[in-house]
């Protein structure tokens, strides 16, 4: 085997070059695609029998990476979204491969060839605004971490941060002396924006900092954990579970809906689409790099639907159904 076609060069120049130095790629997406070409790795030396750093890049055909992707749907139970993104990943790498060596055209165009897997697209779940207030009360308010959650799950609600953008939100990133505050948020793709927020949000982050003794102006992070480092997903998801757990009592519903942090940005978009705001704007606002993502709101919206089937004067009578009297047609029909 020759040397060009071992892994260990061409993922580094793969990672320090091409993703790092040409695509500016951000922390979030190296980490992403790390973990992605990791787990390939992992699953081609326990197949193939062989140690990691042994393995050549010809391994990695199109059938290993249809294994590998399988086995993330049916042993690791992965939804077809995160199996598309794993794929994702690796074409990059082998795109940066078909470049960067010539020989390994071949090998890499092979793996290319997998397409994406169509998706079902699920329903957008949200909750009511009785909901969300019943979450955001269920915290105790007496203790610092009641006050912490409290004031985190009232940040997802009021904002619609993704999870990942609340939790990297730093004490200079807000602006609460202002007559109308506003927060910093630093989204997907380096896509960073500006929203404001509601005096309600503007009190709780001003006692939040002062209890914990930060400057306004100080690059530290507002959420923090057990440890006194920055809230991690982990810990944003445990403590929207918690609260969920606990306001379950008095909004039986909530056991019903898949409860997570992404789910206040859900309730918020579609609090907005009701209450008469544009898509372009709610788009701004959930920094959706197209507005056909936020389009889904209102696809969601069926109380919406119905009001418009009301103005539309639609009625709900279909009239008599056709019903052939050919046997073939007869057949057809029924399918």
């Amino acid at each position: 085997m020759s040397e060009h076609l071992l892994l260990a060069p061409l993922l580094e120049s793969y990672f320090r070059r091409r993703l790092t130095k040409q695509r500016n790629a951000t922390p979030a997406t190296v980490a992403s695609y790390r973990d992605a070409l990791r787990m390939l790795i992992l699953f081609a030396a326990a197949r193939l029998r062989k140690k990691p750093a042994a393995l050549a890049l010809e391994d990695l055909d199109r059938d290993l990476v249809l294994a590998f992707l399988d086995e993330l749907e049916e042993k690791r139970n992965n939804a077809v979204a995160t199996r598309n993104a794993r794929l994702a990943a690796i074409r990059s790498f082998f795109h940066h491969v078909a470049a960067a060596d010539p020989a390994s055209f071949g090998v890499a165009q092979r793996v290319l060839t997998i397409p994406i897997k169509r998706a079902h697209i699920e329903v957008t779940h949200h909750l009511t605004k009785a909901e969300v207030d019943a979450l955001i009360a269920a915290p105790n308010p007496r203790t610092s971490r009641g006050r912490r959650d409290r004031t985190f799950l009232l940040f997802l609600a009021r904002t619609g941060a993704r999870v990942s953008e609340a939790t990297g939100v730093n004490a200079n990133d807000l602006q609460l002396e202002r007559s109308h505050p506003q927060v910093l948020l630093r989204g997907k793709g380096r896509r960073d924006r500006v929203i404001p927020i509601p005096q309600d949000l503007a009190r709780a982050l001003t006692a939040l900092l002062a209890e914990h003794g930060i400057a306004n102006h100080e690059p530290r992070p507002i959420f923090i954990g057990a440890r006194q480092e920055r809230l991690t997903r982990f810990g944003a998801t445990h403590i929207v579970r918690r609260a969920a757990a606990q306001a379950v009592t008095i909004r039986p519903a909530l056991a019903l809906k898949p409860i997570s942090p992404h789910i206040f940005r859900h309730s918020l978009a579609m609090k907005l689409l009701q209450s008469g705001v544009d898509l372009l704007t709610i788009q701004a606002w959930l920094g959706h790099a197209q507005v056909a993502t936020t389009h889904r709101y209102a696809a969601a919206d069926v109380e919406m639907m119905r009001k418009g089937l009301e103005k539309a004067g639609v009625s709900g009578d279909l009239g008599v159904r056709f019903r052939p009297n050919d046997a073939v047609l007869q057949l057809l029909n029924s399918i």
